[in-house]
Formats: C-alpha cells, structure tokens, sequence
C-alpha cells in the first residue's frame, strides 16, 4: 500500500474517532440532558424536601437498636443525616433558614450560619465566586438547610447504644457566641439529661476547611459506647454536565482503597447497604483519605481523622420521589467511663476546588491524596503539570489566555527535534513523489512488486513514511491535557482573554449566523461558530494546503472538508482551547513552511490555494 493511501487512511481514522468520540462524549450528554429539563418542566412537583428531621434513634436512616450481651457497631448506611418523613413543599431559601437559630459564619471566603437545631453547616455562599462574570451577579450558594429546594448540609456527631439521647437534628445547641469567624471559634453545648454532657468547638480557616472537635463527657453512673461520624448528605440528583472527562458525584480517597468516584447514575445501581431501601457501597478499616459529593467547580467532604481507622461509605436511598445521596465516615467504638471523656476530630472542606488551595491541605493537614478532589484524569502525570505551567505564566503576565500562546510555544520547542525530523522526511517525501509516481504506474497490476519499490526508495532516500504521523500523535495527549486543565480547573472560569473573551472556559459568545451580534437573536448551539473557532479553521485550512493534493478526488474532498467540519466541532469548545488550537496551526504553518525552504522543497500552499480559487471559479462560470 502506498504512502499517500496509508497517510488516508490514518486521517480518515482519526476523523471518524474525533466525530464518534464528540458524538458520544459531548452530543449524547447534551440530548439526555435536554431530555432531563424537558421531563422536569412537565412534572415539576415531584420533588420532596426533609423540611424537618427526626431524632437519630427513629427512621430508616438512624442508628441500630441496642442488642442484648452489649452494644454492637452502627451499619453504614444507617447513620443520622437524610431525614426521613413526609413529602412537603419546599420552602424559599431564606424561609427555611429562618426556621432555625443560627451563628453567623463570617470569613474572608465565606458566608453562611450553623444551624443550632441539629449543630449542622447547612448554610455556605462562596464570597469570590459569583454565578456569572458579572461582579453583581449572586454569590454561588454551595450549602442548604432542610426544607429549602436543594438540601446539602454536613452533619457531625455520635451513634451508640444504651446512651440516652443523643444529639440529633431536633437538638437545639447552646453557643457562646454569635459568629464563627477565622480567628473565633464557636464552642457549641449539649446537655442529655441522662448524664452525658456534649461539646462540639467549630472552627474555620480563612478558605474553606472547618475543623470540628467533639467531646463527651460522662457524669453517669454507668459506661456507654460511642462512635463519631460525619457525613455529608445531598436531597435530590442535581443538574450534571454529563461529559465524560468530568466526574460529578460521590468522590474518595479511602484508605489502601485509593480514588473512589461514583456517579449519581452508578449509585442507583449499587447493592443494598444498611438500612431498608438504602444502596451503596463501603470500606471497613480504612485509614486516612476522604469522602464527599463534587461538582465541577465546588465540593464539601468530610475528612476523618487521617491516623484513625474508620469505615467509609456512599448511599443512595429514596424519599419519596427525591433520591438522598451521602458521603459519610464512620469511626471505631470510643468507650467512656463514669467520670471520663472522649474526644473526635473531623474536618469538613466546603468551597471552591482551587488547586493551590487544595495541594496546600494535602500538604500542610496531611490528608491523604486530597489533591484527587480535583478530576486531573488518567493523565494526571500530563494534566497537573500542564496546569502548573500555565498558572506560573499567569502569574507573569496576569492573563491566562497570554498563559496558553506561551506553553503552546515552550511545548512546540520542546518537541521542535521530533517536529523537525517529521517535517524533513514529509519534505523528503515530497522531493521524491515523481518517482513515486513512475514506480506505481510501472506496477500498476502487481502490488507486491509496487510495495517493495517503494520501500527499496525509502531506503534510498532515508525516508520514514509514517514520520509525518508524529506531529498528531504528540498533540493528542497534549490537547487533552489542556482541555481537561481548560475544563475542569476553576482558575479558568471567567478568566478573561482580550476583547470580547471574558470566560476562557465557555464557548466564544460571538457567532457568525447573527453577524457577530448585529442581529437581535440567539443562534442555537449547532450553528453557534464564534469568530476564534473560525480563525482556527481558516489556519487549519492554510495547513493543509501547505502540501500538495492527493491524487485521489475523494481524498482531496475529505481533506478538503475536515476543517469545516473541526470548524463546527469547535465551535461550543472551551474558547481557550480553540485559542490553543488556532496559536499551534499557526506555529506550525510556520515552522513546516521553514523546514520545507531549507530543504529546497517547494512549498504548494500559494499554487494550492490558487488551483483552488481557480477551481471555485470555474464551477461558478459553468452553473452560470
């Protein structure tokens, strides 16, 4: 076979793997979801709210009954936290918040309130972060009390047997103060009445990470077993992005066990786990790690002890029609004798997943593989690193977009030598293509005989026919990567380039079927093709004009075709990203065009673009 039908055959492999994989990975998540705000428009009533909860010793949800000969360990998927009860309207936001008394949290990065009913952190908005680039827009709400349309708190206490009552969400707490700021903590007080007296001292860092340090104290005549648990719990399945490269969902490092990640979908299919109707899945003895619920851009987990054995689990049960997801921990059995006391510590991160906020825990509270909040993906090698060299150009020039020309340049050295010695055998390739064409003509009826011409000229000329491949290999795991950097890190939300790019991590809000907005309508996303995504198709254009036409009608109008349709692909990518692509065509125009003067082989880009303005023109001349 020769080279140019070889050269065909891998492109038209990578363009098929490009359409299936945008088909699969973008069109169909974008359908489903449609097809799920569609369904949630037609029955819009059908979510239920845990407007109150119950005590932690009712309920499907709550802890086991004693048994006889001595108290025995809590099942996961039995702790307090998704009240039960029956279906209520929700409440607005504000009305729910107001059901309860509550401490303000007041920090540089936050604002919310606890919930003394129940001791929960129900209540969290991320001061920096707002809904859209505009400053005024609402601050991103990440945590909701019970009763509101969206519940996602996190909950903190003890099960046990034999103990009186123990805290639940009916408890009202006794603080002694009326805020909780990074340099006051909040000492909240329990008393059971049946001789265990509770204290719960919540603090809180100037980011995101609470530190919750619970004790209990024992003036009863008799021994009782406790165990601490945190959990955070989440009513109803939010709205997710539904891309493959991004996990939304349940989220773990659990002990030995590593990375843990359960879609909400995956969940419902999980066993049964405790409780009646509760499904999941757990970790018995993990040491170290943590467990939690994550967007794209936000998360709240709980973090046990990192030097305590703990078990670790994921539920899903059914309220009504509203599913209760929850990430929860489990500690080992703390006796507490007459006149002693025990102590827990837990964390909690509530906030935005900011990387060097999130290394910096790993680093400085020891959490294990906390870092993994973040998705970096299966190159996670490639990934982060590629992060890392975007954010120190950002931090020079103060301009992620200016970030990205610079790597794609530093990355187009890096790989120069390779690039080089793959544009120099293309150029070869090129010299040699009318004895090419003599030795396919001689062996037209033999293709054995064609082949090992070919190849004896190969040997010759020192050429390596699929060198020209190496180029693309290379540039896929780098594309990836900085797609998965562009996709998934929050430091490039709202991340402004110049001029009409204020959000490298939306699509380009301009689009060439409104006339770039002089028309006083919305394109929908299938003609949506802003003004960079056509610049990287009239560059893509130029590239493959650089070479000469395959022989073969077909092939030339496959290649002719590839950058309208890449046009159109990308046009609802990340803008950074169709930036990033249009920057190395560029580059690579110029880098391919160098390579080819210096080696005396002439470069076809003016005589192709001419033959095809010809060719355009005299198809108009015959329709006319």
């Amino acid at each position: 076979m020769g080279n140019d039908k070889t050269n065909m055959i891998i492109a038209i492999a990578l363009s098929l793997a490009v359409l299936l994989g945008w088909n699969y990975f973008v069109t169909a998540p974008q359908v489903e979801r449609q097809r799920q705000q569609q369904a949630a428009q037609v029955n819009p009533s059908q979510g239920v709210n845990p407007s109150q909860g119950v005590n932690p010793s009712q309920g499907v949800n709550a802890s086991p009954s004693p048994k006889e000969g001595g108290p025995s360990a809590p099942v996961p998927g039995t702790l307090p936290g998704a009240a039960g009860g029956s279906p209520q309207a929700a409440l607005a936001r504000d009305e729910a918040l107001a059901r309860a008394p509550r401490v303000r949290i007041d920090t540089e990065a936050l604002r919310g309130s606890v919930a003394l009913k129940g001791g929960r952190i129900d209540d969290v908005a991320l001061k920096g972060y707002h809904e859209t680039v505009d400053p005024k827009s609402p601050e991103i709400v990440l945590l909701s009390p019970a009763g509101s349309a969206n519940p996602y708190y996190a909950e903190f206490g003890w099960v046990g047997q034999n103990a009186g009552p123990l805290p639940g969400s009916d408890t009202v707490w006794t603080a002694d103060g009326d805020v909780l700021t990074a340099k006051k903590p909040l000492v909240l007080t329990f008393d059971n009445g049946a001789g265990l007296v509770f204290r719960r001292t919540l603090s809180v860092d100037d980011k995101y990470m609470f530190t919750i340090e619970d004790s209990v104290e024992n003036k009863g005549p008799n021994p009782v077993t406790l165990y601490p648990y945190g959990l955070v719990s989440r009513w109803g399945k939010p709205h997710t992005q539904g891309y493959y490269v991004l996990h939304e969902g349940m989220i773990g490092v659990v002990g030995d066990k590593g990375l843990q990640e359960y879609t909400y979908d995956k969940m419902a299919k999980e066993n049964p786990l405790g409780a009646p109707g509760t499904r999941g899945v757990s970790w018995p003895g993990a040491t170290g790690g943590f467990l939690g619920i994550t967007d794209k851009y936000w998360a709240a987990a709980t973090i046990p002890d990192q030097q305590a054995p703990y078990t670790g689990s994921f539920t899903e049960r059914d309220e009504g029609a509203t599913k209760v997801y929850q990430a929860s921990s489990l500690g080992e059995a703390r006796a507490v004798a007459p006149g002693a006391s025990v102590q827990a510590s837990q964390r909690l991160f509530a906030g935005a997943k900011e990387v060097s906020t999130v290394d910096a825990y790993r680093e400085k509270l020891n959490i294990k593989q906390f870092d993994l909040l973040i998705d970096w993906g299966w190159f996670y090698f490639i990934t982060k690193p590629m992060f890392k060299a975007l954010d120190l150009f950002y931090k020079l020039f103060g301009n992620f977009g200016v970030s990205i020309l610079v790597v794609t340049l530093i990355l187009k050295l890096f790989f120069l030598p390779i690039a080089n010695r793959s544009y120099v055998s293309m150029a070869k390739m090129k010299a040699v293509q009318p004895e090419m064409t003599a030795i396919r003509e001689r062996y037209a009826d033999d293709k054995v005989k064609q082949q090992q011409a070919m190849m004896e000229l190969y040997k010759k000329e020192k050429i390596n026919p699929v060198a020209g491949c190496w180029p693309v290999l290379i540039q896929i795991p780098v594309f990836f990567s900085l797609y998965k950097v562009l996709f998934v890190t929050i430091e490039m939300r709202h991340a402004p380039f110049f001029g009409w790019i204020r959000d490298l991590a939306a699509p380009d809000p301009t689009s060439i079927v409104n006339l770039f907005g002089l028309l006083p309508f919305t394109p929908p996303d299938l003609l949506h093709l802003g003004v960079w995504p056509i610049v990287m198709g009239i560059t893509m254009f130029l590239q493959m004009k650089m070479n000469p036409a395959p022989p073969d009608p077909v092939q030339a109008q496959v290649f002719t075709f590839m950058p309208i349709i890449f046009t159109f692909m990308l046009g609802s990518f990340p803008a950074g990203l169709v930036i990033y692509w249009a920057w190395n065509n560029l580059l690579s125009i110029l880098q391919q065009y160098w390579i080819m003067r210096r080696n005396g082989v002439k470069v076809e880009l003016w005589d192709n673009l001419r033959s095809t303005f010809q060719r355009r023109t005299q198809v108009k001349t015959a329709k006319g």
